[in-house]
């Protein structure tokens, strides 16, 4: 499978975003997936502090991978936007329809 459901692992995966006055916040790395017909790659986050609660707070990013560099995108537009949390979604409802 392309994705990758970091809940199932182990060690969850942490990265760290710096907000607006430059401060790094942590976040744990939820998911990891492709869009079918793009080379982009996109992450579900979550901030680390609410991973272990039950929280409707899910942010989306697009990045790529430079050796060991992370670069993350906003997704500002918004017939992408769709497009990821519609591919989100879906992944979800798989995952949870194979745990039934």
């Amino acid at each position: 499978m392309a994705n990758e459901h970091i809940g199932m692992e182990e060690e969850p995966e942490i990265i760290y975003i710096p907000d607006d006055e430059g401060n790094e916040e942590e976040f744990e790395v939820i998911m990891k997936f492709e869009v079918d017909g793009s080379d982009a790659r996109y992450m579900m986050v979550v901030p680390r502090e609410a991973a272990d609660e039950e929280t409707d707070e899910v942010y989306a990013f697009r990045y790529e991978e430079d050796g060991d560099d992370l670069k993350l995108f906003m997704i500002e537009d918004d017939e992408e936007w769709a497009i990821v949390e519609e591919t989100f979604n879906t992944l979800v409802d798989e995952l949870n329809g194979s745990d039934e």
